[in-house]
């Protein structure tokens, strides 16, 4: 469902391009709209948050599925700027209702000793979906922009249909035991579990850094480094690759071994040195290629253990609420991230970046490390 899902998602990342370039719009007026996108997925979460734990995981994710795909189409139709920035906001905001609810059928049809790699493999169908899809979205974008519209929509509706089918609710049975390590809460609200909520302030901090991956790292290799796009795409592709070839074997040997905080400090410390490298060593291609095998196998030992992390700190009654969180904590760094780190490139320049994001990594990483001891 989630390869169908991704493997449509084609309009994010070509709608910058579609509004400059088909429509006529500024970039500062596609860069709000983007930010609309972000508030969009921030409010998603809470909201969806809620409704999972009195609607229902099930209902949701069919719901948003369904009514994401719709969206996607009713956008495409939109050709005024109020009407755009509208609709991209509730579009936003559906999908990212999604995501919540995705994770809470995760928790719920894992157990114990297949849970993070459980998340593993959706993370593998996220990422091969995104590439598949932005492999044929540049294509189509060449050919037909609006087309996207329809193609994202139909994919959304595809996967809500498959998700009926094939997981019927009449099929969904909790698993209840929790990793050992970890006291298992009991708690009414996720926003009266003070560790959670520091949890949610140290991913938020990572997530910012992790997300200049994306933004000011590839200007970087251009600007900086000279390298050429070819080689930067490259480079940029060896994090999925190893991702999809190594992340499901790395966790099946990591699982259970050690408190599960301990790899999500030991990743977003590899993360950290993958920025701070560019600061220390002189090079070119060879430390763009090193950089990056830090930081895909920092991604690789923190992120599942993340998720893995606040499924231990719920029950049933509150999961959604717990997973509304960490989903609004990705949001709001996916909406400071990439814009704040380009204003600090641009004013200060890339040397001073990377010592401020390996040193908020750092940071994250001892807070994780401080969880690790009250728990």
């Amino acid at each position: 469902m989630m390869l169908v899902n991704r493997s449509g998602t084609m309009v994010i990342p070509f709608m910058t391009l579609y509004m400059t370039t088909k429509l006529g719009y500024s970039i500062a007026q596609a860069g709000w709209v983007m930010a609309l996108f972000g508030a969009g997925a921030v409010c998603g979460g809470l909201i969806g948050g809620k409704l999972i734990d009195r609607l229902g995981f099930h209902f949701i994710q069919i719901a948003t599925l369904f009514g994401g795909g719709i969206l996607f189409i009713i956008l495409g139709q939109m050709k005024s700027y109020p009407m755009i920035c509208l609709f991209a906001f509730i579009l936003s905001l559906t999908n990212d209702m999604f995501r919540p609810a995705n994770s809470a059928a995760i928790a719920h049809y894992s157990k114990e000793a297949n849970r993070t790699r459980s998340f593993s493999l959706n993370r593998l169908a996220i990422n091969l979906g995104w590439a598949m899809g932005g492999a044929l979205g540049g294509f189509i974008a060449s050919k037909d922009y609006e087309l996207l519209f329809w193609i994202d929509g139909f994919t959304n509706m595809s996967a809500a249909l498959l998700l009926y089918f094939a997981l019927s609710p009449s099929r969904t049975k909790a698993v209840a035991p929790k990793p050992a390590g970890i006291k298992p809460l009991n708690i009414q609200s996720a926003y009266k579990d003070k560790p959670y909520m520091v949890f949610i302030v140290m991913t938020i901090l990572f997530a910012f850094s992790f997300f200049q991956l994306f933004t000011t790292l590839p200007v970087y290799y251009r600007q900086e480094l000279h390298l050429t796009e070819s080689f930067i795409g490259l480079t940029m592709a060896l994090n999925g690759i190893l991702i999809a070839s190594l992340e499901m074997v790395l966790i099946h040997k990591l699982e259970g071994r050690r408190h599960i905080l301990q790899y999500i400090m030991i990743g977003v410390l590899m993360i950290a040195v993958s920025f701070m490298i560019f600061n220390v060593f002189p090079g070119a291609e060879w430390l763009a290629l090193a950089s990056m095998l830090f930081m895909t196998f920092g991604e690789m030992f923190a992120m599942p253990f993340m998720n893995t992390y606040w499924v231990t700190r719920t029950v049933t009654e509150n999961r959604g609420q717990y997973a509304g969180l960490f989903t609004v904590a990705w949001s709001i760094a996916q909406v400071l991230g990439p814009g704040t780190g380009a204003q600090i490139a641009d004013r200060f320049g890339f040397e001073v970046l990377w010592w401020l994001i390996g040193g908020i990594l750092v940071v994250s990483a001892f807070g994780y490390k401080w969880l690790e001891r009250k728990n």
